[in-house]
């Protein structure tokens, strides 16, 4: 009477085992200069590193170019520079 050999949970495909770190986050990316997600690690008071991502914030908004009206994805930054020039 021989036991089931147990697997550890994590070596069990799921839904998202073929995706890789950066396409989780590919929607959050600058359409005019590229900025997307940087990563990183957070440090707790006792030192520990644990991983985390920062991301741009990225709005959808609607800018003429080349006198036609286009909706682009774009960081706060460029916006801003977008407004100005304007």
């Amino acid at each position: 009477m021989g036991l089931a050999p147990i697997h550890n949970i994590r070596s069990i495909p799921g839904p998202t085992a073929g995706i890789k770190k950066t396409e989780e986050f590919e929607m959050a990316k600058c359409e005019r200069c590229g900025k997307g997600p940087q990563y990183g690690h957070n440090v707790s008071h006792s030192h520990r590193k644990t991983n985390r991502s920062w991301t741009p914030n990225i709005q959808k908004v609607t800018v003429v170019q080349d006198g036609q009206s286009k909706r682009m994805s774009v960081c706060t930054k460029c916006l801003k520079s977008l407004h100005k020039t304007a």
